[in-house]
C-alpha cells in the first residue's frame, strides 16, 4: 500500500506542479530558471505597484537579509530607495544587484534610470548600451532609450 501512496505522490507532483509554485519569474529579473517566489516578495511586489515604496521596504529589507545573494530583492529595494529619493541607498542596492548578476536587466534599467535622475548621462548610457548587449529590443532596453533620448 505504501509503495501505491509514493507513486501517487510521485505521479502528481509531476502532473500539477504549479500549485506547489514551481514557476515563476519577477519581472524585474533577467532569470529564466524557475523559482517559487518567497511571498514576502510577492507582497513587496503588491505595494511598489501601489507606490507604498515604505511599506515595501521593510519587507525587502528582511528579504535582504535572509536572501543576501538574491539580485531581485536588491533591485528592488534600489528601486523603492529611488522612488523615496534616497539616491544613496538606491545606489548600493543596484551595485550590489549587478555585483551579484552583472547582467540583471531591471538593474540595469532602474540604476541607469537613477543615473538620469542625477544627470550622469554618460553611465547612464553605458547601462544603456549593456541592455543593448544582452536584449536589443527588451522593455528595459527600450525603457531606458526612451527616458535617455527624453534627457537629451
Amino acid at each position: 500500500m505504501s509503495r501505491f501512496l509514493n507513486l501517487i505522490t510521485i505521479v502528481l507532483l509531476l502532473v500539477l506542479p504549479a500549485p506547489f509554485g514551481v514557476a515563476f519569474a519577477a519581472d524585474t529579473s533577467d532569470s529564466t530558471a524557475e523559482v517559487a517566489p518567497d511571498t514576502r516578495y510577492l507582497e513587496a511586489k503588491s505595494l511598489i505597484e501601489a507606490k507604498d515604496y515604505a511599506g515595501a521596504l521593510v519587507i525587502l529589507d528582511a528579504l535582504v537579509s535572509d536572501d543576501p545573494v538574491n539580485a531581485d530583492v536588491w533591485n528592488l529595494q534600489g528601486y523603492s530607495n529611488r522612488k523615496l529619493g534616497q539616491l544613496d541607498l538606491a545606489a548600493q542596492s543596484y551595485a550590489e544587484a549587478l555585483r551579484l548578476n552583472p547582467a540583471h536587466l531591471g538593474a540595469l534599467e532602474y540604476q541607469g534610470e537613477m543615473f538620469i535622475e542625477l544627470n550622469q548621462l554618460d553611465q547612464a548610457r553605458a547601462n544603456l548600451e549593456t541592455l543593448k548587449g544582452l536584449c536589443a529590443d527588451c522593455e528595459e532596453t527600450l525603457d531606458l532609450a526612451e527616458m535617455l533620448g527624453a534627457a537629451g
